[in-house]
């Protein structure tokens, strides 16, 4: 009979360990902080997602951080539009267009970054002060992180350019149409032009003038903005000029109308000798250049009288946290651990991509990466002068029109470059009334 009662007795003592056990455990489940945090899709920067969230939950398993990248669709800009409409945000979202975040913090839907503790200390530490003011919203609060960035260059043949006479790339307009004009010869006969001096895609599509108007206009006016406040500020001689550039390029056929995207890579291929674009380009150029193919990265042509600081765009993609975050504190913690100079290091070797972090090329910490990645260097050095987007909730918009007109002037030669830049900036200033 003792054995019964002490067997029921082991019973009763384990079955209440185990509900006291589970208890306990349901008690630390709900407990557990949880933090969302979405990144690009990028497959190099999740693997940096991945690893900072690794190297972050080690250090803090008390925290549980739910990574996933951004949801596949037509683009991440449609998506987050969806998920703020859905209140489906995560706390976290590391790629957010510059040009979008003042339109949603004047939708109330972003933590102004500057009331959490600490906040102005590090952006101030971190980055420059023009840098800075470019990401101060219209209220005054800021509500974005500078991240990174990919500063949209010339790259350019070396061997195609000293076919045609050039030793060194052409840095000012004239000599880039001379050198246009050069290349337009017919090799094979057939009566076509077979070589072109450069290439930029023939789209009316608004996101498309950051590859060709807007970092000649950044060149050529030492980085004015499009906008300040509530007025359109780009109706003035540097847009013009670089309509008039490009203008002359498509009438004189130095720059193709048809599209070439659909052929290999043009520019490897020598169909092109210069392109405008980023440092995303060198893996590709890296891996797949023939043979005694010779390249390298040059600063954005400029006016022939232009003296100064030659900027371009930068491409920014940045931090914001959402208000649908429970504890943006907390989120915060994460993100000054991922941005530390150990993080943006690792960031660089991993993506090839520059944080937007003031003297990057000047910081001795980061002077082995550049050693070992000498094609990043003219981007690095690049980086002090660039200009992101202007905080203007309308500017999806504006670069709409400016696309519209650039179509009207630039390809099809309907407007002069004078009436294109008046017409747009008319219709520009309208969308802010």
């Amino acid at each position: 009979e003792f054995s019964v009662y002490f067997l029921r007795w082991i019973a009763y003592f384990t079955l209440y360990f185990f509900i006291l056990t589970c208890s306990c455990q349901r008690i630390d489940d709900k407990s557990k902080k949880e933090i969302f945090f979405w990144s690009s899709n990028n497959p190099y920067e999740i693997e940096f997602a991945k690893a900072i969230v690794n190297e972050w939950t080690t250090l803090n398993p008390q925290i549980r951080i739910k990574y996933q990248p951004v949801p596949e669709g037509r683009s991440s800009e449609e998506i987050i539009l969806a998920a703020v409409v859905g209140k489906t945000t995560p706390d976290i979202y590391s790629n957010m267009w510059q040009g979008d975040v003042e339109f949603y913090a004047q939708s109330g839907v972003l933590v102004p970054l500057d009331t959490l503790p600490g906040f102005l200390d590090f952006i101030y530490d971190r980055c420059d002060s023009a840098t800075v003011s470019e990401v101060i919203s219209s209220d005054g609060h800021i509500y974005q992180i500078p991240w990174k960035i990919n500063p949209i260059m010339m790259v350019y043949n070396k061997g195609l350019l000293r076919e045609v006479g050039y030793a060194n790339p052409p840095s000012t307009y004239s000599a880039y149409l001379d050198a246009g004009q050069k290349f337009q010869r017919d090799a094979d006969g057939d009566g076509y032009v077979d070589r072109w001096i450069g290439y930029s895609e023939v789209l009316n599509i608004w996101y498309q003038r950051f590859f060709d108007f807007y970092p000649l206009y950044l060149a050529a006016s030492g980085g004015a903005p499009l906008v300040e406040g509530n007025e359109i500020t780009f109706d003035n001689e540097y847009a013009i000029q670089a309509f008039q550039f490009l203008k002359i390029s498509y009438e004189n056929n130095y720059l193709p109308k048809e599209r070439l995207g659909a052929r290999s890579d043009a520019f490897l291929a020598s169909v092109i000798a210069t392109r405008f674009t980023g440092p995303w380009t060198i893996r590709q150029y890296e891996k797949f250049k023939p043979e005694g193919f010779e390249y390298a990265f040059h600063h954005m042509p400029v006016p022939d009288d232009f003296v100064g600081n030659i900027y371009t765009y930068a491409d920014p993609k940045n931090i914001v946290i959402f208000n649908t975050c429970k504890d943006p504190i907390l989120a915060w913690k994460l993100l000054k651990f991922m941005l530390r100079k150990e993080g943006d290091l690792h960031f660089l070797k991993r993506t090839h991509q520059l944080p937007r972090r003031q003297n990057l090329f000047k910081d001795e910490y980061f002077a082995e990466y550049f050693r070992e990645n000498p094609r990043m260097i003219p981007f690095a050095k690049q980086a002090p002068y660039v200009r992101g987007t202007d905080s203007c909730p309308v500017l999806k918009e504006i670069f709409d029109v400016l696309s519209q007109e650039y179509e009207a002037c630039v390809i099809y030669g309907v407007k002069t470059p004078e009436e294109a830049v008046k017409n747009a900036a008319q219709a520009a200033q309208l969308l802010l009334k």
